[in-house]
């Protein structure tokens, strides 16, 4: 009977988190079941794709930016802990949490965590966005679908905006549905 009683509550509170969330999506076991949850419902992704696992390395992502130049990740930033924020420019969440992405990269400086926002978007649609909420940060791009970079760092129902902290040593540390609010991110990657 308790352990019924104990899976009813986390049903209610799993379908509170992905509706509308709550303090529970906003803890790291919350943000856990919700990635479990998710990871359930999802399409497996290709068998050849490789998919992030915590405490592993990431699978090598390599993007353009919106000039072309090739970025290869995490190697371009080897050496640092990486944010990467995965984000579309229709995405209501992902542009509202955008200036606190913007502001937490300004306060990391040269030897600090590196933000990088990966955008599963069309070229010329983020390059518009970015001209109305432009960020110092890079943006990357990336076409959406099940072998995107969402989908390489552990996202395979493409929910987002979905955020990853990687560690300097090139390790999955962290994944995160859902957008931050503000100040909240200086927490989440200490």
């Amino acid at each position: 009977m308790a352990i019924a009683v104990a899976a009813g509550a986390l049903g209610v509170l799993a379908g509170q988190m992905i509706n509308g969330g709550g303090w529970f999506q906003r803890t790291e076991l919350g943000q856990r079941v919700l990635q479990d949850q998710l990871a359930r419902q999802a399409p497996k992704p290709p068998a050849d794709l490789a998919v992030a696992e915590r405490g592993q390395p990431m699978p090598t992502l390599r993007l353009a930016d919106l000039s072309g130049k090739p970025i290869e990740l995490p190697r371009a930033y080897a050496g640092r802990p990486i944010l990467i924020n995965v984000w579309a420019s229709w995405c209501g969440p992902c542009i509202k949490e955008m200036p606190e992405l913007n502001r937490y990269a300004q306060s990391q400086g040269d030897k600090g965590t590196q933000v990088v926002g990966i955008a599963l978007d069309n070229p010329a649609d983020v390059a518009a966005f970015l001209q109305r909420v432009p960020v110092g940060y890079p943006i990357v791009l990336d076409q959406p679908g099940p072998r995107d970079s969402g989908v390489q760092l552990g996202n395979p129902k493409g929910v987002l905006p979905y955020t990853v902290l990687i560690g300097a040593d090139g390790k999955l540390l962290k994944q995160r549905i859902g957008p931050f609010l503000e100040r909240e991110i200086d927490g989440w990657v200490d």
